[in-house]
């Protein structure tokens, strides 16, 4: 299935190296260049995801944060995929607690970004592994439950919980399966069957998940 985007960045350079190394199954419907054109696009074209530079010039909040702002109160909000050449966690904290998906930085290759844009459309949550660590880390800070033994964890086996605490992180299956010398076919196989055991839909809830126990 095709994923349609925008992309929001005030560097043209930058907008047509990300719209030239995305995949064929991703669409380019708009683009922006700071706060204004990039509301009026996203508006216009209603995007599956919005691939949006954290550092955008315009707007009274930061850039990216008006934007956020404006796109995600409507009945049908896009998902958001943060790009930027910074891995602060301030920054990275700051737009996922004003709604963004995911959050990649500019050194991400082409095949990567791609896959982080139809994982944030089908509803996970997408960061690079150091990144995933800020992310967690505040949720943690802002009140998760003390990591604790329990039946659910307990159901897993060593390697699931391997794999869980890399997933969780935000790794993708090939990493994790280059981390554990397993191939990815094994690696989607042990997903699954957290998933099954845990009872969750999604990578998304899997980190939730996690990050509430404190066990990655």
């Amino acid at each position: 299935m095709t994923v349609r985007v925008v992309i929001v960045d005030d560097h043209d350079v930058i907008r047509v190296g990300v719209r030239e190394s995305l995949a064929d199954d991703i669409d380019v419907v708009g683009e922006g260049r700071d706060v204004e054109s990039a509301i009026i696009a996203i508006k216009e074209f209603a995007p599956d995801v919005v691939i949006l530079d954290v550092h955008l010039p315009g707007g009274t909040g930061g850039g990216a944060l008006d934007v956020l702002a404006e796109i995600l109160g409507g009945a049908a909000p896009p998902k958001v995929l943060a790009l930027s050449v910074s891995d602060a966690a301030d920054d990275v904290v700051a737009v996922v607690r004003a709604g963004a998906r995911g959050y990649v930085t500019k050194s991400i290759s082409g095949p990567d970004l791609s896959d982080a844009v139809r994982r944030v459309a089908s509803g996970d949550a997408v960061f690079s592994p150091r990144l995933a660590g800020f992310v967690l880390d505040a949720f943690n800070a802002a009140g998760g439950e003390v990591a604790h033994a329990d039946e659910d964890l307990n159901s897993l086996t060593e390697r699931e919980q391997e794999v869980m605490r890399l997933i969780a992180r935000g790794y993708t299956y090939r990493e994790v399966g280059e981390k554990l010398f397993i191939s990815i076919k094994t690696v989607e196989t042990h997903v699954g069957k957290v998933l099954h055991k845990l009872q969750l839909s999604n990578r998304h809830e899997l980190a939730r998940w996690a990050a509430q126990r404190r066990i990655v």
